[in-house]
Protein backbone atom coordinates (compact mmCIF):
# COMPACT_ATOMS: atom_id res chain seq x y z
CA UNK A 1 0.00 0.00 0.00
CA UNK A 2 1.03 3.47 -0.54
CA UNK A 3 1.19 5.71 2.30
CA UNK A 4 2.80 8.52 0.90
CA UNK A 5 0.09 10.65 -1.78
CA UNK A 6 0.58 13.75 -3.57
CA UNK A 7 -2.12 16.41 -3.54
CA UNK A 8 -2.88 19.37 -5.63
CA UNK A 9 -0.73 21.18 -2.66
CA UNK A 10 2.19 18.59 -1.46
CA UNK A 11 2.61 15.43 -0.84
CA UNK A 12 1.31 13.39 2.59
CA UNK A 13 2.28 10.63 4.42
CA UNK A 14 -0.27 8.41 6.25
CA UNK A 15 0.31 5.27 8.97
CA UNK A 16 -0.37 2.32 7.07
CA UNK A 17 -2.19 -0.36 9.59
CA UNK A 18 -3.62 -3.60 8.93
CA UNK A 19 -5.38 -3.74 5.23
CA UNK A 20 -5.73 -0.24 5.11
CA UNK A 21 -3.87 3.18 5.42
CA UNK A 22 -5.46 6.66 7.85
CA UNK A 23 -4.65 10.10 6.50
CA UNK A 24 -4.90 12.11 9.83
CA UNK A 25 -5.47 15.97 9.92
CA UNK A 26 -4.92 17.26 6.51
CA UNK A 27 -5.77 20.72 6.19
CA UNK A 28 -8.15 21.99 3.36
CA UNK A 29 -8.04 25.61 3.77
CA UNK A 30 -5.78 28.12 5.25
CA UNK A 31 -6.37 28.42 9.09
CA UNK A 32 -9.41 31.19 9.80
CA UNK A 33 -7.56 33.28 11.64
CA UNK A 34 -7.21 36.84 12.69
CA UNK A 35 -9.05 38.96 9.65
CA UNK A 36 -10.15 35.65 8.22
CA UNK A 37 -12.18 35.48 10.89
CA UNK A 38 -15.98 35.03 9.98
CA UNK A 39 -14.78 34.82 6.11
CA UNK A 40 -15.33 31.78 3.58
CA UNK A 41 -12.35 29.30 3.98
CA UNK A 42 -9.59 30.39 1.64
CA UNK A 43 -7.66 28.33 -0.22
CA UNK A 44 -4.20 26.79 0.69
CA UNK A 45 -0.90 27.63 -0.36
CA UNK A 46 1.21 24.72 -1.33
CA UNK A 47 4.03 22.94 1.19
CA UNK A 48 7.23 21.92 0.59
CA UNK A 49 8.43 18.33 1.62
CA UNK A 50 6.07 15.90 3.03
CA UNK A 51 3.03 16.36 5.30
CA UNK A 52 2.79 13.59 8.16
CA UNK A 53 -0.66 13.17 8.19
CA UNK A 54 -0.50 10.78 11.83
CA UNK A 55 -2.28 13.33 14.32
CA UNK A 56 -6.35 13.80 14.35
CA UNK A 57 -5.77 18.31 14.55
CA UNK A 58 -7.87 20.62 16.59
CA UNK A 59 -11.36 20.28 16.97
CA UNK A 60 -13.48 23.78 15.88
CA UNK A 61 -13.70 26.39 19.17
CA UNK A 62 -16.83 24.60 21.42
CA UNK A 63 -17.93 23.97 24.65
CA UNK A 64 -17.61 20.19 24.82
CA UNK A 65 -20.33 18.74 26.66
CA UNK A 66 -20.13 18.19 30.59
CA UNK A 67 -20.26 15.20 32.77
CA UNK A 68 -22.55 17.04 35.44
CA UNK A 69 -24.94 18.29 32.82
CA UNK A 70 -28.39 17.31 33.20
CA UNK A 71 -29.25 16.13 29.85
CA UNK A 72 -25.33 16.61 27.73
CA UNK A 73 -24.17 14.32 30.63
CA UNK A 74 -25.17 11.61 28.73
CA UNK A 75 -23.89 12.35 25.44
CA UNK A 76 -20.38 12.81 27.52
CA UNK A 77 -20.59 9.47 28.63
CA UNK A 78 -21.13 8.36 25.85
CA UNK A 79 -18.87 9.89 23.30
CA UNK A 80 -16.60 12.33 25.24
CA UNK A 81 -15.33 10.11 27.78
CA UNK A 82 -11.87 9.28 26.20
CA UNK A 83 -8.87 11.18 26.21
CA UNK A 84 -7.34 9.88 23.64
CA UNK A 85 -10.24 10.52 21.15
CA UNK A 86 -10.20 14.31 22.38
CA UNK A 87 -7.86 16.16 20.26
CA UNK A 88 -6.94 20.06 20.60
CA UNK A 89 -9.37 22.41 20.34
CA UNK A 90 -8.73 26.22 18.12
CA UNK A 91 -9.91 28.49 15.16
CA UNK A 92 -7.25 26.45 12.99
CA UNK A 93 -9.61 23.53 12.81
CA UNK A 94 -10.21 22.82 9.18
CA UNK A 95 -8.69 19.33 8.64
CA UNK A 96 -9.85 16.33 7.57
CA UNK A 97 -9.31 12.68 7.43
CA UNK A 98 -9.05 9.85 5.20
CA UNK A 99 -9.42 6.11 5.97
CA UNK A 100 -7.75 4.07 2.91
CA UNK A 101 -8.28 0.15 2.08
CA UNK A 102 -5.67 -1.71 0.56
CA UNK A 103 -6.44 -1.87 -3.41
CA UNK A 104 -5.04 -2.34 -7.13
CA UNK A 105 -3.12 0.00 -8.38
CA UNK A 106 -5.44 2.26 -10.73
CA UNK A 107 -8.34 1.03 -8.55
CA UNK A 108 -11.64 3.54 -8.12
CA UNK A 109 -13.16 2.86 -4.73
CA UNK A 110 -16.30 4.64 -3.74
CA UNK A 111 -15.64 7.49 -1.40
CA UNK A 112 -17.95 8.47 1.92
CA UNK A 113 -17.64 11.98 2.57
CA UNK A 114 -19.05 12.15 6.50
CA UNK A 115 -19.87 15.59 8.05
CA UNK A 116 -20.46 15.08 12.12
CA UNK A 117 -23.56 16.63 14.05
CA UNK A 118 -23.63 18.62 17.26
CA UNK A 119 -26.18 21.02 16.62
CA UNK A 120 -24.31 23.55 14.46
CA UNK A 121 -22.63 24.23 17.77
CA UNK A 122 -20.19 21.31 18.83
CA UNK A 123 -18.60 17.83 17.09
CA UNK A 124 -15.59 17.42 15.10
CA UNK A 125 -14.34 14.68 12.70
CA UNK A 126 -12.12 12.68 15.42
CA UNK A 127 -15.10 11.65 17.72
CA UNK A 128 -14.36 8.30 19.78
CA UNK A 129 -17.49 6.66 17.15
CA UNK A 130 -15.70 7.72 13.83
CA UNK A 131 -13.32 5.36 12.42
CA UNK A 132 -12.68 4.36 8.55
CA UNK A 133 -11.84 0.45 9.21
CA UNK A 134 -15.21 -1.39 8.88
CA UNK A 135 -15.96 1.08 5.97
CA UNK A 136 -12.18 -0.20 4.30
CA UNK A 137 -13.39 -3.87 4.87
CA UNK A 138 -16.06 -3.09 2.31
CA UNK A 139 -13.48 -1.37 -0.18
CA UNK A 140 -14.94 1.82 0.50
CA UNK A 141 -12.83 5.23 1.29
CA UNK A 142 -13.86 7.48 4.22
CA UNK A 143 -13.30 11.25 4.92
CA UNK A 144 -14.37 12.85 7.86
CA UNK A 145 -14.02 16.54 8.03
CA UNK A 146 -13.73 19.19 10.64
CA UNK A 147 -15.87 22.69 10.08
CA UNK A 148 -16.14 25.60 11.93
CA UNK A 149 -19.52 25.85 14.29
CA UNK A 150 -21.29 28.18 16.97
CA UNK A 151 -20.64 31.60 16.51
CA UNK A 152 -16.79 31.22 14.74
CA UNK A 153 -19.05 29.09 11.73
CA UNK A 154 -22.48 30.68 11.65
CA UNK A 155 -22.73 34.35 13.21
CA UNK A 156 -24.21 36.78 10.70
CA UNK A 157 -24.21 40.30 10.95
CA UNK A 158 -24.72 43.57 8.40
CA UNK A 159 -20.99 44.34 8.81
CA UNK A 160 -20.46 41.35 7.88
CA UNK A 161 -22.44 41.87 4.61
CA UNK A 162 -20.79 44.61 3.63
CA UNK A 163 -17.46 42.76 3.29
CA UNK A 164 -18.87 40.68 0.19
CA UNK A 165 -20.28 41.80 -3.33
CA UNK A 166 -22.91 39.43 -2.42
CA UNK A 167 -23.96 41.16 1.13
CA UNK A 168 -24.09 38.05 2.84
CA UNK A 169 -22.86 36.34 6.08
CA UNK A 170 -23.19 33.56 8.43
CA UNK A 171 -23.03 30.30 6.69
CA UNK A 172 -19.25 30.15 7.43
CA UNK A 173 -19.30 26.55 8.33
CA UNK A 174 -21.09 25.16 5.33
CA UNK A 175 -18.86 27.02 3.05
CA UNK A 176 -16.18 24.53 4.73
CA UNK A 177 -18.35 21.49 4.30
CA UNK A 178 -18.23 22.68 0.45
CA UNK A 179 -14.56 23.62 0.29
CA UNK A 180 -13.34 20.16 2.32
CA UNK A 181 -16.11 18.24 -0.82
CA UNK A 182 -14.39 20.00 -2.66
CA UNK A 183 -10.74 19.15 -1.92
CA UNK A 184 -11.89 15.41 -1.93
CA UNK A 185 -12.94 15.73 -5.42
CA UNK A 186 -10.13 17.18 -6.66
CA UNK A 187 -7.87 15.37 -4.73
CA UNK A 188 -9.48 11.86 -3.64
CA UNK A 189 -8.16 9.64 -7.41
CA UNK A 190 -4.81 10.20 -6.12
CA UNK A 191 -5.68 8.04 -2.76
CA UNK A 192 -7.39 5.52 -5.08
CA UNK A 193 -10.72 6.58 -4.82
CA UNK A 194 -13.68 7.74 -7.45
CA UNK A 195 -14.40 11.00 -7.54
CA UNK A 196 -17.66 10.41 -9.77
CA UNK A 197 -18.95 7.85 -6.90
CA UNK A 198 -19.18 10.43 -3.74
CA UNK A 199 -21.86 9.94 -1.27
CA UNK A 200 -22.34 12.73 1.07
CA UNK A 201 -23.54 11.38 4.70
CA UNK A 202 -24.33 13.11 7.87
CA UNK A 203 -26.32 12.50 11.24
CA UNK A 204 -28.30 15.20 12.98
CA UNK A 205 -27.05 18.46 11.95
CA UNK A 206 -24.61 16.85 10.05
CA UNK A 207 -28.00 15.30 7.86
CA UNK A 208 -29.29 18.68 7.96
CA UNK A 209 -26.12 19.87 5.97
CA UNK A 210 -26.07 17.00 3.89
CA UNK A 211 -29.54 17.85 2.32
CA UNK A 212 -27.83 21.23 1.85
CA UNK A 213 -24.79 20.47 -0.28
CA UNK A 214 -27.45 18.34 -2.34
CA UNK A 215 -29.62 21.75 -2.85
CA UNK A 216 -26.68 24.26 -2.99
CA UNK A 217 -25.53 24.97 -6.77
CA UNK A 218 -21.84 25.22 -5.01
CA UNK A 219 -21.22 21.66 -4.88
CA UNK A 220 -22.43 20.95 -8.60
CA UNK A 221 -22.52 17.40 -9.45
CA UNK A 222 -19.60 16.46 -6.69
CA UNK A 223 -22.23 14.53 -4.43
CA UNK A 224 -23.35 10.73 -6.43
CA UNK A 225 -25.57 10.00 -3.46
CA UNK A 226 -26.46 10.71 0.43
CA UNK A 227 -27.48 9.56 3.15
CA UNK A 228 -29.60 11.50 5.98
CA UNK A 229 -29.54 10.37 9.29
CA UNK A 230 -32.13 11.96 12.15
CA UNK A 231 -32.37 15.11 10.73
CA UNK A 232 -34.84 16.23 7.91
CA UNK A 233 -35.07 20.08 8.23
CA UNK A 234 -38.82 20.65 9.46
CA UNK A 235 -41.20 23.01 10.49
CA UNK A 236 -40.52 26.02 12.50
CA UNK A 237 -40.92 24.46 15.86
CA UNK A 238 -38.97 21.72 15.33
CA UNK A 239 -35.78 21.93 12.51
CA UNK A 240 -36.04 25.43 10.80
CA UNK A 241 -34.10 27.66 8.52
CA UNK A 242 -33.91 30.83 9.17
CA UNK A 243 -33.69 33.65 6.49
CA UNK A 244 -30.15 35.60 6.52
CA UNK A 245 -32.29 38.70 7.99
CA UNK A 246 -33.45 36.54 10.81
CA UNK A 247 -29.66 35.37 11.49
CA UNK A 248 -28.36 39.27 11.45
CA UNK A 249 -30.94 40.23 14.43
CA UNK A 250 -29.79 37.60 16.19
CA UNK A 251 -26.17 38.71 15.53
CA UNK A 252 -26.84 41.91 16.34
CA UNK A 253 -28.06 40.85 19.86
CA UNK A 254 -25.01 39.23 19.59
CA UNK A 255 -22.60 42.12 19.73
CA UNK A 256 -24.44 43.88 21.90
CA UNK A 257 -23.88 41.43 24.49
CA UNK A 258 -20.25 41.34 23.75
CA UNK A 259 -19.78 45.44 24.12
CA UNK A 260 -17.99 45.87 20.90
CA UNK A 261 -18.36 48.80 18.34
CA UNK A 262 -16.98 47.21 15.25
CA UNK A 263 -15.86 44.54 13.38
CA UNK A 264 -12.06 44.86 14.17
CA UNK A 265 -13.02 44.61 17.81
CA UNK A 266 -14.98 41.46 17.24
CA UNK A 267 -11.93 40.11 15.29
CA UNK A 268 -9.40 40.99 18.05
CA UNK A 269 -11.62 39.61 21.04
CA UNK A 270 -10.68 35.98 22.43
CA UNK A 271 -11.97 33.01 21.83
CA UNK A 272 -13.22 32.55 25.86
CA UNK A 273 -14.36 36.43 25.49
CA UNK A 274 -17.01 35.50 22.45
CA UNK A 275 -18.01 32.32 24.33
CA UNK A 276 -18.71 34.05 27.41
CA UNK A 277 -21.02 36.57 25.06
CA UNK A 278 -22.25 33.48 23.26
CA UNK A 279 -23.35 31.95 26.14
CA UNK A 280 -25.40 34.99 27.06
CA UNK A 281 -27.19 34.98 23.74
CA UNK A 282 -28.04 30.95 24.23
CA UNK A 283 -29.61 32.04 28.22
CA UNK A 284 -31.38 34.47 26.66
CA UNK A 285 -32.50 32.39 23.30
CA UNK A 286 -33.60 29.18 25.61
CA UNK A 287 -35.57 31.28 27.79
CA UNK A 288 -37.80 32.44 24.78
CA UNK A 289 -37.91 29.12 23.57
CA UNK A 290 -36.00 29.78 20.57
CA UNK A 291 -33.51 26.82 20.70
CA UNK A 292 -30.99 26.68 18.29
CA UNK A 293 -30.43 30.08 16.91
CA UNK A 294 -26.58 29.99 15.73
CA UNK A 295 -27.40 28.36 12.44
CA UNK A 296 -27.07 28.22 8.59
CA UNK A 297 -29.26 30.67 6.63
CA UNK A 298 -31.32 30.92 3.47
CA UNK A 299 -28.95 33.61 2.26
CA UNK A 300 -30.06 33.57 -1.56
CA UNK A 301 -26.13 32.09 -2.62
CA UNK A 302 -25.26 29.44 -0.41
CA UNK A 303 -28.77 28.52 0.26
CA UNK A 304 -31.19 29.92 -2.46
CA UNK A 305 -34.37 28.94 -0.65
CA UNK A 306 -34.86 27.40 2.51
CA UNK A 307 -33.92 23.11 2.71
CA UNK A 308 -37.51 22.43 2.81
CA UNK A 309 -39.00 24.63 0.26
CA UNK A 310 -36.15 23.00 -2.19
CA UNK A 311 -37.12 19.35 -1.37
CA UNK A 312 -41.06 20.29 -1.51
CA UNK A 313 -40.10 21.96 -4.96
CA UNK A 314 -38.23 18.44 -5.87
CA UNK A 315 -35.39 20.45 -6.88
CA UNK A 316 -32.84 18.72 -4.63
CA UNK A 317 -29.95 17.29 -6.94
CA UNK A 318 -31.30 13.87 -8.50
CA UNK A 319 -29.11 11.75 -7.05
CA UNK A 320 -29.66 8.33 -4.51
CA UNK A 321 -30.74 9.01 -1.13
CA UNK A 322 -30.92 7.32 1.90
CA UNK A 323 -33.00 8.52 5.00
CA UNK A 324 -34.11 7.43 8.37
CA UNK A 325 -34.41 8.11 12.37
CA UNK A 326 -33.79 6.48 15.87
CA UNK A 327 -36.49 5.57 17.99
CA UNK A 328 -36.17 8.30 20.71
CA UNK A 329 -35.42 11.01 17.98
CA UNK A 330 -36.79 14.71 17.97
CA UNK A 331 -40.45 13.70 18.68
CA UNK A 332 -40.37 10.23 19.40
CA UNK A 333 -40.91 8.81 22.65
CA UNK A 334 -40.93 5.14 23.67
CA UNK A 335 -44.57 5.47 24.30
CA UNK A 336 -45.19 6.47 20.87
CA UNK A 337 -43.36 3.69 18.93
CA UNK A 338 -45.29 1.09 21.16
CA UNK A 339 -48.54 3.14 20.02
CA UNK A 340 -46.89 2.48 16.47
CA UNK A 341 -46.07 6.31 15.64
CA UNK A 342 -42.26 6.97 14.55
CA UNK A 343 -42.08 10.63 15.61
CA UNK A 344 -41.90 13.83 13.70
CA UNK A 345 -38.62 13.19 11.73
CA UNK A 346 -40.03 9.76 10.43
CA UNK A 347 -42.77 11.24 9.51
CA UNK A 348 -41.02 14.31 7.23
CA UNK A 349 -38.50 11.64 5.80
CA UNK A 350 -41.69 9.90 4.70
CA UNK A 351 -42.97 13.79 2.65
CA UNK A 352 -39.92 14.19 1.50
CA UNK A 353 -39.36 10.66 0.23
CA UNK A 354 -42.82 10.91 -2.03
CA UNK A 355 -41.43 14.40 -3.50
CA UNK A 356 -38.03 11.83 -4.47
CA UNK A 357 -40.41 9.19 -5.85
CA UNK A 358 -42.12 11.99 -8.37
CA UNK A 359 -39.05 12.73 -9.59
CA UNK A 360 -39.04 9.16 -10.76
CA UNK A 361 -36.27 8.07 -8.18
CA UNK A 362 -37.55 6.47 -4.81
CA UNK A 363 -35.68 7.24 -1.36
CA UNK A 364 -34.67 4.30 1.28
CA UNK A 365 -36.13 4.85 4.55
CA UNK A 366 -35.09 3.04 7.55
CA UNK A 367 -36.14 3.35 11.33
CA UNK A 368 -33.12 2.39 13.75
CA UNK A 369 -35.44 0.79 17.03
CA UNK A 370 -32.57 -1.24 18.77
CA UNK A 371 -32.25 -0.80 22.45
CA UNK A 372 -28.83 -0.62 23.59
CA UNK A 373 -27.25 -2.75 26.66
CA UNK A 374 -25.74 -1.31 29.56
CA UNK A 375 -29.07 1.23 30.73
CA UNK A 376 -32.48 2.47 30.21
CA UNK A 377 -31.82 4.60 27.15
CA UNK A 378 -33.03 2.92 24.75
CA UNK A 379 -32.36 3.89 21.39
CA UNK A 380 -31.57 7.22 21.77
CA UNK A 381 -30.46 9.78 19.30
CA UNK A 382 -26.92 8.97 18.01
CA UNK A 383 -27.11 5.45 19.26
CA UNK A 384 -26.82 4.11 15.76
CA UNK A 385 -23.21 5.67 15.44
CA UNK A 386 -21.28 3.11 17.03
CA UNK A 387 -23.54 0.66 15.03
CA UNK A 388 -23.23 2.56 11.25
CA UNK A 389 -19.43 2.96 11.85
CA UNK A 390 -18.72 -0.25 13.30
CA UNK A 391 -16.81 0.99 16.56
CA UNK A 392 -19.04 -1.20 19.27
CA UNK A 393 -15.57 -2.38 20.59
CA UNK A 394 -14.88 0.90 21.82
CA UNK A 395 -18.10 2.10 23.51
CA UNK A 396 -18.36 1.54 27.31
CA UNK A 397 -21.58 -0.74 26.96
CA UNK A 398 -21.61 -4.25 27.21
CA UNK A 399 -22.46 -5.44 23.40
CA UNK A 400 -23.52 -8.42 22.84
CA UNK A 401 -23.35 -10.60 19.69
CA UNK A 402 -26.73 -9.24 18.52
CA UNK A 403 -25.25 -6.20 18.68
CA UNK A 404 -22.34 -6.84 16.54
CA UNK A 405 -24.48 -9.16 13.99
CA UNK A 406 -26.16 -5.89 13.48
CA UNK A 407 -23.83 -3.62 13.39
CA UNK A 408 -22.11 -5.62 10.41
CA UNK A 409 -25.92 -5.70 8.58
CA UNK A 410 -25.70 -2.13 8.79
CA UNK A 411 -22.22 -1.05 7.99
CA UNK A 412 -23.01 -3.63 4.62
CA UNK A 413 -25.83 -1.75 3.58
CA UNK A 414 -24.48 1.79 3.80
CA UNK A 415 -21.36 0.62 2.42
CA UNK A 416 -23.96 -1.41 -0.42
CA UNK A 417 -25.39 1.83 -0.60
CA UNK A 418 -22.09 3.92 -1.64
CA UNK A 419 -21.08 1.41 -4.10
CA UNK A 420 -24.60 0.83 -6.43
CA UNK A 421 -26.98 2.95 -4.89
CA UNK A 422 -28.99 0.08 -3.31
CA UNK A 423 -28.71 -0.98 0.04
CA UNK A 424 -28.93 -4.16 -0.77
CA UNK A 425 -25.89 -4.23 -3.03
CA UNK A 426 -25.82 -5.78 -6.32
CA UNK A 427 -27.35 -8.75 -4.86
CA UNK A 428 -29.23 -10.28 -1.44
CA UNK A 429 -27.31 -8.88 1.45
CA UNK A 430 -27.93 -12.24 2.88
CA UNK A 431 -30.59 -14.48 1.48
CA UNK A 432 -32.35 -15.32 5.09
CA UNK A 433 -32.87 -11.11 5.43
CA UNK A 434 -35.73 -9.16 3.60
CA UNK A 435 -34.97 -7.28 0.84
CA UNK A 436 -34.90 -3.50 1.97
CA UNK A 437 -37.15 -2.40 -0.69
CA UNK A 438 -37.13 1.50 -1.45
CA UNK A 439 -40.33 3.88 -0.34
CA UNK A 440 -43.27 4.36 -2.63
CA UNK A 441 -47.27 5.49 -1.74
CA UNK A 442 -47.93 1.84 -3.04
CA UNK A 443 -45.38 0.35 -1.06
CA UNK A 444 -44.60 2.18 2.23
CA UNK A 445 -41.94 0.15 2.98
CA UNK A 446 -39.41 1.44 6.25
CA UNK A 447 -36.20 -0.79 6.57
CA UNK A 448 -35.98 -1.57 10.85
CA UNK A 449 -32.86 -2.32 12.22
CA UNK A 450 -33.57 -3.88 15.54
Amino acid sequence: MNKSVVTNKGTVEGIEKGGYVVFKGIPYAKAPVGELRWKAPQELDAWEGTYKADTFQNMCMQELPKAEHPFMGRFHKEFYNNPEFVPGMGEDCLYLNIWVPEHEEGERLPVAFWIHGGGFGGGYSSELEFDGEAFCKKGVILVTINYRVNIFGFFAHPWLDAENERHISGNYGILDQIAALKWVANNIENFGGDSKNITVFGQSAGSMSTQVLCSSKLTGDIPAKAIMQSGISCDADVLYTPTLKEEEEIGERFVELTGKTSLEELRAMSTEELFEAKVKLDDEMWKTGRGLVVVPNADGYVMEKTVKDVWKEGTMKDIHYMCGVVTDDLGATPEEVKEGKKGILMEECKRWAATREEKGRPAYLYHFAHELPGDDWGAFHSSELWYTFGTLGRCWRPMEQNDYDLSEEMVTCWTNFMKTGDPNGESQIQEEKEKWESYTKENPYVKIFK
